[in-house]
């Protein structure tokens, strides 16, 4: 937690120098898999409690905004931190990812993504323009992506929060 705490306000105080951006990225928590037809399953009682540790890992992280794609899933999760940071949710869609109007409307600030395993490394891959991160595992509701972008340089970090 402590290595956490560092790398979060490194990034922090990359941000508050410059006119940086900083987009954190990360999973929904654990789902529904009771029934495998429901293509919009919830949250788990474990999922909840991932989202609510995220918000208290994110607690010191002064969010702009926070953007969930339109399931429920994501949703819960990005909830739970933007309703600790009275933020509106955003809903995005993943198939536009980081379009030119994402980046505008992004610019300068702090944002929370929560997608799926599959949309979370490409919209990092995205905005990194490169191939760095491969799908999540399906098991996997762990990943942190850290990525800032000052001036002409991007910086990326992966973190396992368990």
């Amino acid at each position: 937690m402590k290595k956490l705490i560092i790398v979060l306000l490194f990034f922090f105080s990359l941000n508050s120098y410059a006119q940086a951006t900083t987009y954190y990225f990360i999973r929904h928590a654990e789902k529904d898999r009771s029934k495998p037809s429901n293509t919009n399953p919830n949250l788990i009682p474990k999922g909840h409690q991932r989202a609510i540790k995220w918000s208290k890992v994110f607690q010191e992280v002064p969010f702009d905004a926070v953007y969930s794609t339109d399931y429920s899933r994501t949703i819960e999760t990005a909830l739970a931190t933007a309703n600790a940071k009275n933020l509106k949710l955003i809903k995005y869609d993943p198939d536009v990812g980081y379009s030119l109007l994402f980046q505008e409307q992004t610019r300068g600030k702090t944002i929370l993504i929560v997608g799926h395993s599959n949309t979370i490394p490409q919209f990092v891959n995205a905005v990194l323009n490169e191939e760095r991160y491969p799908q999540i595992e399906d098991d996997d509701n762990s990943n942190l992506y850290i990525v800032t972008l000052l001036e002409n340089k991007v910086n990326s970090v992966l973190l396992k929060i368990e």
